[in-house]
C-alpha cells in the first residue's frame, strides 16, 4: 500500500515476515526509495527519525502490534569506556584501518561468506550470492565508506601474524550528525579480538576527530540475545515514543506487544518531519 505526503516521498508498507529478532513474531516495515538530487538531505532526516539505509531505501521497523526495535546511538562527546573496553582498545593496537570508496572485492565477499556461515546460516543473508554483496556496498546514493581492518591474525604454522589479514570489514555512511554503521561482518576465529564491539569503539574515535556528535548503531532490541552488546556502550540512546532518550536501565524496556501499541500507517507518516524539497 502507497502512502504520500505533498511535494514529499512515497512511502510503503512491506508485508509481515518471520522477526529475526524475537522468536514467534512477525515483523514489517516502513519504507521508502532514496534516490535523486535530495537523496542526502532525506537520509540526513531520516535517520534522525529511526530509520535506516539498505541500498537505496530507507526503512524502519511498523510491526503491527510490536514496538520493540529501537534505533540506537551513542553520544560521542558522553561516551566513556569502559574497563574492558578499554582493554580491548589496546589488545587490537596492532589492526590497521584502511577507509575506502564504497567498492566490493572478492576478499572482501570471502570473509562476509565466512561471517555468514559461522554466525547468520539461517539468516536472510545467507544465500547472498558475490553479485547481490556488491550491489549491497555500491549501490548508494549517499556519502559511503568502507572501512577495513587489517592484521593481527596468526598465519597458520609458523605464528607470525599477518599484518595485511582483512580481520573486519563496516560499510559506513557520513551523516551530518555521525556515523552510521550499515553494515559490518568479521572473521569468527579471531574471538578474542571481540571485533564486533572494537569496530564500534573504532568508529567513536573517527566521529570524535571529525567532530560528528553520533555514532548510530542500528536497531537495539530488549532482550534479543543478539542485540545485548549495544546496551554495554555508555551514552547510549533509543529512539522511543518518536524522540531520542537515554537507554537508562536496560532491563526497564519491554518488548511485550500490544494490539494497540503501534499507530496506524497514515499517521505514522503524517509525523515525519522531512526537509524542504525542491518544488
Amino acid at each position: 500500500m502507497r502512502h504520500t505526503l505533498p511535494h514529499a516521498p512515497q512511502f510503503y508498507v512491506t508485508a509481515p515476515q518471520p522477526c529475526p529478532y524475537l522468536h514467534g513474531r512477525a515483523e514489517r516495515k516502513l519504507f521508502t526509495a532514496l534516490h535523486g538530487e535530495n537523496a542526502v538531505e532525506l537520509n540526513n532526516a531520516l535517520s534522525r527519525q529511526g530509520f535506516r539505509r539498505s541500498q537505496n531505501v530507507l526503512y524502519r521497523p511498523s510491526c503491527e502490534s510490536c514496538v520493540a526495535c529501537m534505533s540506537a546511538r551513542i553520544r560521542v562527546a558522553d561516551f566513556r569506556p569502559s574497563r574492558t573496553q578499554r582493554r580491548l582498545l589496546r589488545r587490537n593496537r596492532s589492526i590497521r584501518r584502511l577507509a575506502t570508496s564504497a567498492w566490493a572485492t572478492e576478499e572482501q565477499y570471502d570473509l562476509f561468506r565466512q561471517y555468514l556461515d559461522n554466525r547468520h546460516a539461517d539468516g536472510g543473508m545467507a544465500d547472498m550470492d558475490i553479485f547481490e554483496f556488491a550491489a549491497m556496498i555500491e549501490e548508494t546514493p549517499v556519502k559511503t565508506r568502507v572501512i577495513e581492518y587489517r592484521g593481527n591474525a596468526q598465519q597458520a604454522g609458523n605464528g607470525t601474524e599477518d599484518e595485511d589479514h582483512l580481520a573486519a570489514v563496516c560499510l559506513t555512511d557520513v551523516l551530518d550528525d555521525g556515523l552510521s554503521l550499515v553494515y559490518s561482518f568479521y572473521d569468527t576465529t579471531m574471538s578474542a579480538a571481540s571485533l564486533g564491539t572494537y569496530l564500534i569503539l573504532d568508529h567513536i574515535e573517527i566521529a570524535r576527530a571529525a567532530k560528528l556528535p553520533y555514532v548510530y548503531l542500528g536497531y537495539w532490541v530488549p532482550g534479543s540475545r543478539k542485540m545485548d552488546y549495544k546496551a554495554r556502550f555508555s551514552a547510549l540512546e533509543i529512539y522511543k515514543g518518536g524522540v531520542w532518550q537515554d537507554i537508562g536501565d536496560p532491563e526497564s524496556h519491554s518488548n511485550e506487544s500490544h494490539p494497540l501499541s503501534v499507530d496506524p500507517i497514515v499517521e505514522q507518516v503524517a509525523r515525519i518531519a522531512l526537509p524542504q524539497f525542491n518544488r
